[in-house]
């Protein structure tokens, strides 16, 4: 007896349940429906008009506008200076002259060290001599070839040591030139492991000269954008040590070949250091748009879901009205979707969304009212 009389007192709450639920919120009508409830409706208009029944429900609305939808792509990258060289010695010597400093700055063409060349001036002298000799020779034997006493072997002889004093010369100033080392082209000079004094070998590295003013970011983008990525496009690069700083650069390269086992191609971008702010080495964040098709834009908070899937109410000739829709992007500040009933100017509730129904009539709360009056198209 006491177990029919809790089965009889839970069916009671259970009716007594559904019947609040289907008076008091009116979206329930197809769940119930679903279970086999009918849920029968006012005759009278009262019952159409809004919040419990008690006149039109006052609600804030928003437009329905356009927006392009973005594919965007985010990678970590690598940065590296424009120019990046290792200058070497050129021949074995001890440094004489070391007239640069450690991170300063060195122009195109100045010089960076000096090795030794004691030997190589007294070289380039000798040699200097030896074609002043060949010279007065060769003029003497053009003299006598016009009496016709110089044989032709005699001639050849003469133009031969004129020719090779003429090399030896050459020889030895580059070999003096040798022992000045310049730098290749402007930059910053990095930590200078040598000094005056110091023997060096040919091809020991004596400095390395940073162009800096461009900093190159290498990174990665899937192959999927590739038909859409190219040579000037700009992006947004975020250094990872700098968090605050937001630069926009241009792509300047990008690779021919995808990668086989990551499915990604090279990609190399630009950015300005005008600032001196950034350093080659540094990991960077860096951010690509890639604008797409046209899609409608309706505020988050005008998304509204029930079983056949998401929609949102728009407002016509007073009235509200179910729209159906399709997600295609949420964004942080909107929602681009695809719908066949919307438009473009369309006016969707965002708030006072709890107890309409289809057909509802809604006034304007007084906010949005207000913000309508002073010209204030954002209603939300």
């Amino acid at each position: 007896m006491n177990v029919l009389r809790q089965i009889i007192l839970c069916a009671v709450a259970l009716a007594a349940a559904v019947y609040i639920w289907a008076t008091y919120v009116p979206s329930s009508a197809p769940y119930l429906a679903k279970l086999g409830i009918e849920v029968a409706q006012p005759e009278d208009n009262t019952a159409q008009r809004g919040r419990f029944q008690g006149g039109p429900a006052q609600v804030v609305t928003a437009q329905v506008s356009e927006q392009s939808l973005a594919d965007r792509i985010n990678a970590i990258g690598d940065g590296k200076a424009l120019h990046s060289i290792a200058v070497r010695a050129k021949a074995v010597g001890l440094i004489t002259e070391l007239p640069i400093l450690a991170g300063g700055y060195i122009e195109k063409g100045q010089v960076i060290a000096r090795l030794e060349d004691e030997a190589e001036t007294i070289a380039v002298e000798q040699a200097r001599v030896r074609l002043e000799d060949a010279q007065a020779a060769a003029e003497r034997i053009a003299r006598l070839e016009t009496t016709g006493a110089v044989t032709e072997v005699r001639l050849r002889e003469t133009q031969l040591s004129l020719r090779n004093a003429e090399l030896a010369l050459r020889q030895a100033e580059y070999n003096l030139e040798q022992r000045k080392i310049e730098a290749p082209v402007s930059g910053y000079t990095g930590i200078i492991d040598i000094a005056v004094g110091d023997r060096v070998n040919a091809q020991d590295v004596l400095v390395t000269i940073t162009d800096r003013s461009q900093i190159l970011i290498d990174f990665r983008v899937p192959e999927r954008v590739i038909g859409k990525i190219e040579t000037g496009q700009p992006f947004t690069a975020t250094p990872l040590g700098l968090r605050d700083v937001e630069m926009t650069g241009v792509i300047s390269a990008v690779d021919t070949v995808v990668e086989r086992t990551s499915r990604t191609m090279r990609v190399q971008g630009r950015l300005d250091n005008e600032a001196d702010r950034l350093r080659a080495g540094m990991a960077f964040s860096v951010s690509l748009t890639f604008p797409g098709e046209t899609l409608l834009s309706i505020a988050p908070l005008a998304l509204q879901w029930s079983s056949s899937g998401p929609f949102v109410w728009v407002l016509r000739d007073g009235t509200v009205h179910r729209a159906e829709l399709e997600i295609r992007q949420r964004n942080s500040d909107s929602i681009l979707v695809e719908s066949k009933v919307l438009k473009p100017g369309d006016e969707i509730v965002t708030e006072g969304v709890q107890t309409l129904r289809e057909g509802a009539e809604v006034v304007l709360s007084e906010k949005a009212a207000a913000a309508l009056r002073n010209g204030n198209g954002d209603r939300t």
